[in-house]
């Protein structure tokens, strides 16, 4: 491996761990992108993200499980850009996000701010999204 494309999967792990949001690309019945920002965690590896189950991007990923992932720049488009291109599936093994400690641990303050708990949050946003990722680009 190259010194730029380990500097690359440094940055990117740097900020699967630190960053909040991630943007999640999915690709709609008439092949139009459809990006929206998603809470994530990374697990072992693939990123885990949890959805309502009529969510727009669940029907997508059953007609197309190519998807990408990006976080957001500064303000100024001076930081890190890294662009994850992966295969998404509905996870029906994953537990739910309140068992899941480090999903928790993440978004306990988001998922208060929603004034629900854990438990009611894990109910209505029951489905496991993974995507593994199948390749990454930055600069």
């Amino acid at each position: 491996m190259n010194n730029s494309k380990a500097a690359l999967e440094r940055k990117a792990k740097r900020l699967a761990k630190s960053e909040y949001i991630i943007w999640l690309t999915t690709v709609d019945s008439d092949q139009t992108p459809q990006p929206r920002p998603v809470w994530f965690i990374w697990d072992k590896d693939s990123f885990l993200i949890f959805s309502q189950p009529k969510a727009h991007k669940v029907t997508h990923i059953r007609q197309n499980s190519s998807v990408s992932l990006h976080f957001n720049t500064d303000e100024s488009g001076d930081g890190d850009v890294i662009v994850y291109i992966g295969k998404a599936e509905l996870d029906s093994n994953s537990p739910p996000a309140n068992k899941v400690p480090a999903y928790l641990r993440k978004y306990r303050n988001g998922i208060a701010a929603l004034k629900t708990t854990p438990a009611q949050f894990s109910s209505e946003y029951s489905v496991a999204i993974r995507v593994k990722p199948t390749s990454l680009r930055g600069w």
